[in-house]
This record gives structure tokens, sequence and C-alpha cells, in this order.
């Protein structure tokens, strides 16, 4: 039968031995049906995860991450807390349940939340302790429907609306508007923070874009939901008097445009808060208001039950997988990352700890291997993986682009996995049109429809932000690893040419520059840069979605993916120019012409060229 086999051209046992990574365990099965041949390999498309396990490097690495994990939890249990102790009494004593808690009473027994932007605020108010941006916001199930969740933290300054509350808000409102996911409010604010009105009140992607939201996504059927827990003033009043139905609590709900001091100020009327915009008034008299609650756990059972009635279901448009979980520990992503940034890693060990059974079909596997595409499933859900595995070369990036375009027209989601220095640079580079084959990379994903999820799990600098999907191209989530970095160079290249051009304005001047005052002026520019690198820098302005846990991963890219499915993935293959020419000659071995190059990465990150790159013969395309 063999023989026979191997005359048809159908690959037999000796055929096999030839073919890397396959081995006498992977239980190939040969058939034969009629006239029909195959053969069957279990295994071919598992990732090898064994190696460098339990070397010193590999527990060294595990050390140094668990110490930035514990970091990460230490601030996470800080902000949890929300306002002082004094606040969080003072708020129970009134009948209130903490917006916590609020949140857990609403969901689902048992349901996960995927919180958001946890670190929003953190440290950019000075003194200013402004604990999660003041407001929670997440995705988690109620009466068995995915809702994205916004809730008011009136522990923190009362719960009104800073520049960053606002952001985060919008930013809650744009995730469940891309994913059609229900909006349910749970509301208790003080409405806009007045001292900095200026920037909370006017612009475009200001307060009022936040009604403006309401309104349009319930033209477009996203169910939106409020729950009045406390204050809703001013133009946060708004919030229930848009929303599709209402509820609002007993003695601690209010709702009006000017509040009892406004009232008696502009005409001299003496008014309570109950009497002016309680629950009786707005549920009995002005029918700003659907449903009547009696507390806090009276009116999250009434949600519960509004969301129940929404009648809808859910019908993913894709191919599920089985959702097995990986062959390998999680918890080894902490010993794969180098605690020295300067060392490089095979990201195809951190895939095979993200995806179902480690399985990943990898696509171009032999060309432009400094980025590593293919198609996997993470809890079921299919996605193409586009991961960076060093410098993104000219090959590396028409990869990319014919990838995200297969993707794009298939309507499987994109998973983006950062670790990007940038494009390569010098002068054969720029010769074979690296900058045009970048812009093809960069206009198909800017040009993709299907969901993205991008994680940062090491640095992202300059371009290489742009061509693997940054904040600025649409990812529907986009989270850090708290190892990670982000600016637009390395602190140590922008203090060199930083310095080059203060050296040039002296100089034009006839001054000097000494070299203690020039060390001086670089450590201070590469302390800035790294300051504002950290992920918590990031995460405080709402750069991105929030700061993860490595081994949390495949979870929360599970949960978004999740989430996503609620909107059927746009399959939609335009794109904009791509520009063509013909290439110029590439240099016989990329590490021997990187010799005579001014080595971009070394400044960025102190890694060399030949960290990033696997040998690779010219291409001509």
């Amino acid at each position: 039968m063999l023989s026979r086999l191997a005359k048809s051209g159908v690959p037999t046992a000796n055929h096999l031995k030839r073919i890397p990574h396959v081995t006498r365990d992977h239980m190939i099965v040969t058939r034969r049906m009629g006239f029909r041949s195959y053969f069957t390999d279990s295994k071919l498309n598992v990732l090898e995860g064994d190696s460098g396990r339990n070397t010193p490097e590999f527990n060294q690495n595990t050390e140094e991450m668990k110490k930035v994990v514990a970091d990460l939890y230490e601030k996470i249990a800080t902000v949890k807390l929300g306002g002082d102790a004094k606040t969080r009494e003072r708020h129970v004593a009134k009948g209130k349940l903490l917006p916590r808690e609020r949140v857990n009473r609403l969901l689902d027994p048992g349901a996960p939340f995927l919180e958001l932007s946890q670190m929003a605020g953190y440290q950019l108010y000075g003194e200013d302790n402004v604990s999660a941006g003041g407001i929670i916001t997440g995705i988690g199930r109620v009466s068995g429907t995915e809702c994205m969740v916004v809730s008011n933290d009136a522990t923190v300054k009362g719960g009104t609306y800073y520049p960053i509350t606002v952001k985060k808000h919008l930013r809650a409102q744009e995730i469940a508007q891309q994913n059609k996911l229900p909006c349910v409010y749970l509301v208790d604010s003080g409405g806009a923070n007045l001292p900095r009105q200026d920037s909370v009140f006017p612009d475009k992607e200001h307060f009022g874009r936040i009604f403006y939201n309401q309104a349009n996504m319930s033209a477009q059927s996203i169910p939106q939901i409020a729950v009045v827990m406390g204050s809703c003033t001013a133009g946060g009043a708004y919030v229930p008097a848009m929303a599709d139905e209402s509820v609002i609590v007993k003695n601690t709900g209010t709702i009006f445009l000017g509040g009892p001091p406004l009232v008696k100020a502009a005409t001299g009327e003496v008014v309570s808060a109950e009497d002016l915009g309680g629950a009786d008034v707005h549920c009995r008299m002005s029918g700003v208001s659907d449903h009547y609650a009696q507390d806090d756990e009276h009116a999250l059972s009434i949600c519960r039950r509004i969301v129940g009635n929404l009648n809808i279901k859910k019908e993913p448009q894709c191919v599920m997988g089985n959702g097995e979980e990986p062959l390998y520990n999680p918890e080894e992503l902490y010993g794969i990352i180098p605690a020295d940034k300067k060392k490089n890693f095979d990201v195809r060990q951190i895939i095979a700890r993200i995806v179902d059974g480690s399985r990943f079909d990898e696509f171009k596997q032999l060309y432009g291997t400094t980025l590593v595409t293919g198609f996997a499933h993470i809890h079921g859900y299919p996605v193409g993986i586009v991961a960076n595995n060093g410098i993104l070369f000219s090959e590396s990036a028409l990869k990319g682009a014919h990838f995200v375009q297969l993707c794009n027209q298939r309507g499987i989601p994109l998973l983006f996995l950062q670790n990007i220095t940038g494009f390569m640079v010098g002068k054969s580079y720029e010769n074979g049109g690296i900058a045009k084959n970048g812009a093809k990379m960069v206009t198909a994903v800017s040009c993709a429809k299907v969901p993205k999820f991008t994680v940062i799990i090491g640095g992202s600098f300059g371009a290489g932000n742009y061509g693997m999907c940054g904040r600025a191209f649409d990812p529907r989530f986009l989270w850090m690893w708290p190892n990670a970095r982000i600016s637009v160079m390395g602190g140590a290249q922008a203090a060199s040419v930083l310095a080059q051009v203060k050296r040039d304005g002296l100089g034009k001047t006839g001054r000097e520059w000494s070299e203690a005052d020039e060390a001086k002026f670089r450590s201070g520019i590469e302390a800035e840069y790294e300051a504002q690198g950290i992920p918590y820098y990031s995460s405080a302005r709402l750069w991105d979605d929030g700061v993860i846990d490595p081994v949390d991963t495949r979870r929360v890219l599970g949960m978004g993916l999740s989430a996503a499915m609620n909107a059927s993935p746009e399959v939609n293959s335009k794109y904009g120019v791509f520009r063509i020419g013909r290439p110029a000659q590439r240099p016989t071995k990329i590490e021997d012409d990187a010799k005579n190059l001014t080595d971009i990465a070394t400044p960025l990150t102190g890694k060399s060229v030949s960290d990033h790159v696997t040998p690779e013969k010219p291409q001509q395309y």
C-alpha cells in the first residue's frame, strides 16, 4: 500500500521524516478510499512550546515578571477602593450600595466582568485622586445578555465628570456601538466638574457627546437603560431622559436640570431635592422615569428584568472550534519574556500559550520571517494572528498586508501581538521601497473592517505601532502587559537626536556645551521618556483599554471576541491605493548588510539587528 501511495505522490512515512517537526509520535495515518489517498497528522499544526523551560534564564525571567505583575495587582487593589474611607462610609450610610457592589449584583451569578481602563486617571490630576477615572466600565452578562455597564462612582469627587471621566464614558459607548452591546448606566453623579468645565463641556468629544451617542445607539436598536441611584444633575439628567427605559430609586435617586441651589438662586424658590426631582415626581407626575424602586437592590432586580425582555439573540457568524485549553501552562508566559529588554524571544512561544490546543496554522512561514502570521482559535472563536518577531522589513510588511487582506475577506477577526521597534532603515532598504511597502501594511490594517484586537506584549515604538494596529487604527480593544513600553522612539535615541539639535544650535552662536551638561541633558530626556513610556502612564490617559496580567490574556481575548460576535463582522475588500514599483536589489544576507548600517533598533531598545533577524535569501517580487 505505502509503495503505491509513494508512486502516486502521496506522502508516506519516509517522506514525512524529511518534513520539519514531523516525528513518529505524530500518529500519522495514511488511508485509501476508492481512488483517493490522503494522510492526516493530529499534531502538524501544534506549536512546540517546550523550548527553554526550566533554564536559569527562564526562572530569572519568571521572578522578574512576577514582581511586575504584583505591582499591577497592588495598584488595582488601591483603585478598586474608590474614594477614601470616610466618603465610602457616608455613601453606605445613605442606604446605597458601593459602586462595585452595584455592578456585581447586576451581573448574572458567577458571570465574569471584563473591566475596562481600570487605571484611568492614575496620577493624572496631582493631589486629586480620581480612582478609575471616577467611573466603572466593562462588559458582563445580565440575564444572559452581554451588556456594557457604565457605573458612576459617587465616592470619587461626588461622581463628577473630570476630563478623563468623559473620555472613559465615551470609550465605553464606542465599544458598545461597535459591538452592538446594550448599555446599562448606573447613574450617581453630580454632573460636570465645574473647576475644569473648559475641558469637559464645550468640545465635540466632551460631555454632550454622551447624549449624542445615546440617541444614535437607540436609533440603531442598541438598547439604552438607565438606573438612577443617586444624583442626576444638569446635563446628566439627559442620561435617564434619553434612555429607552429608566429606573429610579426612592429617596436617593434624583433627576433635575437645575438642583435646589440653582433653583433658589434663579427664582428664589426653596424646594427639596426629592420634591424637585425624586422618584415620586418622575414616576407619578413627569413620566421621566418608567420604574419605581424601593432601594438599590430592587432597582437592579428591575434592571435585570428589563434586559431579560430585550429579545436579543446572539448568532455568531463564524465557524466555532471546540475551545480546548492550550497544551502549555499560561503562567509560563512569565518566563518567556526576557527580563533584559535587549534580548529577543520567539513569539510563537507566546501564541502557544494563548490559542486553543496550542494549534497554529502558520501562513508564509519561510517568508518575511520577522513577522509571524497564521490562523488559530481562542475559546472557539477563529482569529488571524499577526505577531512581531523582530524589526519589520519590506518582506514582513508585504506578508502582513497580504494576511490582513485574507482575514478581512473571510470575516476573521485579527489579533495583533505587538513587540516592535519599528521598520528597518538604511540606504539599501529605502532604495528597496520599505516606505511604500510599510504603507501597504498600514493601508491594509486601516481598511480592514473585521474586529481587530491588539495586545502590546513588549515594545511599541514609532511607525511599527501604526503597522501593528495601534490605538489610532481603531482596534475593538487594546491591552498592554505591565512590562510593555510605548513611545515614538526609545529614550536613548530621543536624547541623542535632541542633543544633536541643541549642540548644532549652540554651535551656530559660537557657544560650547560641556560633556557634563550634555550628559545631564541626555539623562533628563531618557528619564522623561521612560516615565512616559510605561503602561500606567498610557492607561491613565486611555491610550489603551487596560493593563492586564499576561496570564489573563487568553481569558480577556475570549471575552472580547465573544462581545464582538454580537455584531456580524463586516466583509469589506475595499482598500486605498497600493503604491507599486520595482524594488532595488536586496543584500544577500540581512545581517551582513546590517553591519554597515546605523542600526535604529539599538538606540530604541539596545537590541542589535541580529537579535531580530533570521537570515534569508533576497526576495524578488
